[in-house]
């Protein structure tokens, strides 16, 4: 069954959550998966986590031209009162694709949450549509976010600092560059604190392809994915800030292209083997 979206429609759409550094120059096996969901040719370009977005239209531009979607736009926000201008709403009318690249997610969220242009986001994924986030653009997906830590290999539970999201996934919270940059621990300590949401870690030019309540993964790295539903013991609660997390009976899957996960069941799913 499909998810309730905050402005309470049921989600039909695709999500398109990827960790970062996306393909650009040779298989594209992303932003192909991406241009393969555009049926008009149409997408905008949410630039709105990014402090100096010169440059971002032209690269996804002469990307997306590539592929097949010759029409690209850019939605820019650099004061929250602009997500209620007309000019700005205008551009996302008509429109079934969004695509928010990186920056910082903390901009995404107190520039457009709760305001217009995030009510049409919510109801452009309601409608069918497509909503892609790379990098900062993907921790954003999620109902509560990861916004930074002081070290993201850390395990010490002062080190992480949560917002909320854009809400298009709930019950997960997503990190990307994950491999890169050491974010395990991170990921780990974030679940800790509310073993009710899953862990998404993913790997940069990776990606998961959202629809319902499963994933698939595309692309050239990893998924993580850290589950804190049988924890047994963690010392989250009663540890000062600057203590090492002790946590038991945390559950980890790592999946790669090809693969698919089940988001209710918290499960890989098998394909059945197919004979040759």
């Amino acid at each position: 069954m499909a998810k309730e979206t905050k402005t309470g429609k049921s989600g039909r759409g695709t999500l398109i959550i990827i960790g970062g550094h996306e393909d650009h120059n040779d298989h594209r096996v992303i932003l192909k998966e991406v241009a393969s969901r555009i049926k008009d040719g149409k997408l905008v370009l949410a630039t709105v986590a990014s402090h100096e977005p010169d440059g971002y239209l032209e690269k996804y531009r002469s990307s997306f031209a590539a592929l097949g979607v010759p029409d690209v736009t850019e939605l820019y926000i650099d004061e929250r009162d602009q997500a209620a201008m007309d000019d700005k709403l205008e551009r996302l009318r008509q429109v079934k694709a969004v695509f928010f690249s990186g920056g910082d997610q903390l901009r995404i969220t107190s520039l457009i949450g709760d305001t217009p242009i995030y009510r049409q986001i919510h109801d452009i994924f309601a409608d069918g549509g497509v909503i892609a986030g790379t990098s900062a653009g993907a921790s954003a997906m999620s109902e509560t976010m990861l916004v930074r830590g002081r070290n993201a290999s850390s395990f010490r539970i002062g080190d992480i600092s949560m917002a909320t999201g854009l809400g298009l996934l709930p019950n997960v919270i997503i990190d990307q560059h994950f491999a890169e940059r050491g974010r395990i621990g991170r990921l780990i300590g974030a679940v800790s604190q509310n073993p009710r949401v899953l862990g998404i870690g993913i790997d940069e030019d990776t990606a998961i392809v959202v629809q319902g309540h499963q994933f698939r993964v595309i692309g050239s790295g990893a998924v993580y994915l850290v589950d804190g539903g049988d924890v047994t013991h963690s010392n989250i609660a009663e540890a000062s800030t600057e203590e090492a997390l002790s946590i038991y009976d945390l559950r980890l899957h790592v999946l790669s292209s090809g693969d698919t996960f089940d988001l209710e069941t918290r499960r890989p799913v098998r394909e059945p083997h197919k004979e040759g």
